[in-house]
């Protein structure tokens, strides 16, 4: 049953685009803790953060692979890039669970998750969200790493694709490159999500276009949320810091933006400097945008289209007795 975010007042969100913090995991959730409490204090109900920003998002490095080979210096860096990542729970989502409950806010956050359920080897990149009152809602798990990201990250599963009904609205949303999965789409869709959250490191021009688009298409307010990252960001001591030589100085500039559920740009795009943005969310107006087109109701064909989400962990290894 989808309720939620149907009537009420407007709800205020806000996106932090912060400058990075590359392997350097304890600034990182400094950063998301002022950052949430500051936006809070301008009035936000939902604060939300890039992807992959605590672990960080390795722009540039390709630690030292190449097809068929790999080098010591480059397992060297990934190993410190392993332990920049965070377990969940733990320590560091303690402490962002108190600055939610502090602030009042739901907060979804990227980080770089350290598996510890199976494994201990595989890196995720997940979204954290976390209630108002400090806890842990859930997460999800990037379904599919991009290109060269398959060298660093593993992939989710089905068992990690939420949405959850706050005080602002039904929040859920897919990462990056995963939004351009129609599939994906529409199990956020069929979730009866309101406020879709899209963190990204893709700073192009064209991404605003898949944000609007997604706005239009699931008739939600949609959250693009990236990072401002420059070479200088990095650690001077990094293993293999040549490899961003023929990268510019600039790696990301940003492009934040927030799009309303008829595909208006409501703030943003932030490019070339970290700020935030910030948008109050009208339930009316998801209500009126899906008048004359609803992706799961009037707009659906289940008699001409069938689709299953399989919603089951699936371990490495399954014990049976």
């Amino acid at each position: 049953m989808v309720t939620g975010g149907a009537s009420g007042a407007p709800r205020r969100i806000a996106v932090v685009q912060p400058e990075a913090a590359c392997f350097d995991t304890a600034t990182a959730v400094d950063r998301v803790v002022a950052g949430t409490l500051e936006a809070a204090g301008k009035g936000a109900g939902l604060v939300v953060f890039p992807e992959a920003y605590i672990g960080g998002y390795p722009w540039g490095l390709a630690f030292g692979t190449a097809v068929g080979g790999r080098s010591a210096a480059g397992r060297r860096a990934w190993q410190r890039y392993h332990e920049s990542a965070i377990a969940v729970p733990g320590p560091e989502t303690e402490r962002l669970g108190e600055a939610a409950a502090e602030a009042g806010v739901v907060l979804a956050v990227g980080v770089v998750e350290r598996d510890t359920t199976y494994s201990g080897g595989t890196l995720f990149c997940t979204l954290l969200y976390f209630g108002p009152d400090g806890r842990l809602l859930g997460k999800h798990r990037k379904l599919k790493p991009t290109a060269a990201e398959r060298l660093v990250w593993g992939e989710g599963d089905g068992s990690t694709l939420p949405v959850f009904d706050t005080a602002v609205g039904r929040v859920g949303g897919l990462i990056c490159w995963e939004n351009y999965m129609p599939l994906a789409r529409m199990a956020m869709y069929g979730e009866g999500v309101e406020i879709y959250l899209a963190p990204t490191a893709d700073a192009r021009p064209r991404w605003q276009s898949t944000l609007q688009h997604i706005a239009l298409e699931g008739r939600c307010y949609v959250v693009g949320c990236n990072q401002y990252v420059t070479r200088d960001m990095y650690p001077s001591d990094l293993e293999l810091a040549h490899e961003l030589d023929a990268w510019p100085d600039t790696l990301c500039i940003g492009g934040s933006a927030i799009y309303g559920p008829m595909g208006d740009c409501l703030a943003g795009p932030l490019e070339g400097e970290a700020g935030m943005l910030f948008a109050d969310v009208d339930p009316g107006e998801i209500v009126r945008s899906r008048f004359d087109f609803d992706v799961t109701g009037h707009y659906a064909r289940p008699d001409v289209f069938r689709f299953e989400v399989d919603r089951r962990p699936h371990p490495p290894v399954s014990s049976r007795t």
